[in-house]
């Protein structure tokens, strides 16, 4: 495992066991104070847990070597749990809006003092998991997916004080099952993104934030380069990009493949952050070339000669 993968893994093993903690506190509190809201949150905080721990474990896999059977190693594992992540959150937003809207029909009683209390204490959990986290949310979905999981229930616990204090001064209790359907509708949201780029990297798709005719015209750009075609671009996971094409080369620099071959994989790397390529360097015109002439002309005299 490398050191990248070894501070995220320790970061998730404390945001596991803060999750871990506040789930406990919400489940017994939501019960105690009969509030759906913390309920939900409760819920969403499991949801949370069970994220973290998909995300541990595809770190784990992914460390594993590449074999005959895995070429790219375990680092679609990465995806894959992403989207276990975020199929499960959208099944369990669903639930929390179904019962978020039979309780606004039916509003119940809640003990606001202890609701206040448990929502609070999430809400620092929350965030220092989250601190955790951020560090490396851009770089890696698996990560990303959890720290979204940490910080919409951070925002759920903001929304939960805030029922807990309106509950505890007015006595309007139908604001426990709105506060629930905000959590809902925020889950919702969140496991959307969460599912849409898991999907589109399992499709192989191109990288967010990359354009191929901009990659195609910044390689065309490259002395000795003439055209680009059958150009392929796709993620394997969030931090490794791939790239195959065909690249049509200057008959002048047929001698020197192995430099412009280099160039153009350091120019794909340092601008696009593509670090796997597979480029195969074509010269269609090299076969009227001086040298190639040269040489049929030295093999017909060797078979006239061997002839005679």
């Amino acid at each position: 495992m490398t050191s990248i993968d070894s501070t995220i893994s320790k970061r998730l093993i404390f945001a596991i066991a803060l999750t871990s903690i506040t789930l406990v506190a919400e489940i017994v509190g939501g019960i105690w104070s009969n509030s759906l809201a913390l309920l939900s949150d409760a819920g969403h905080v499991f949801l949370d847990l069970f994220a973290l721990l998909l995300s541990l474990g595809a770190i784990k896999l992914a460390s594993q070597p590449p074999n005959e059977q895995h070429s790219y190693g375990w680092h679609r594992a990465e995806v894959l749990a992403g989207l276990i992540n975020g199929l499960t959150v959208f099944i369990m937003a669903i639930g929390i809006l179904y019962e978020g809207s039979k309780r606004l029909i039916s509003p119940e009683e809640v003990k606001t003092t202890p609701m206040l209390v448990i929502a609070v204490l999430g809400l620092i959990a929350n965030l220092l998991a989250a601190k955790g986290l951020h560090g490396h949310s851009h770089d890696d979905l698996n990560v990303r997916s959890a720290f979204l999981h940490v910080i919409g229930d951070a925002a759920a616990s903001v929304g939960v004080i805030v029922g807990a204090l309106l509950m505890h001064y007015t006595g309007w209790y139908q604001v426990d099952p709105v506060i629930s359907i905000a959590i809902g509708l925020l889950i919702l949201t969140g496991a959307g993104r969460v599912l849409r780029e898991a999907v589109h990297i399992l499709m192989e798709g191109v990288p967010r934030g990359l354009s191929v005719e901009q990659v195609a015209a910044e390689i065309r750009e490259i002395e000795g380069v003439l055209d680009i075609h059958h150009l392929n671009i796709w993620t394997v996971c969030s931090h490794i990009l791939a790239l195959s094409a065909h690249i049509e080369i200057d008959p002048t620099y047929e001698g020197e493949r192995s430099r412009l071959l280099h160039t153009i994989e350091q120019e794909l790397q340092h601008k696009f952050h593509i670090t796997h390529t597979t480029i195969q360097l074509d010269c269609s015109t090299c076969s009227g070339g001086p040298l190639i002439k040269a040489l049929d002309h030295q093999q017909r005299a060797a078979c006239t000669h061997g002839h005679s």
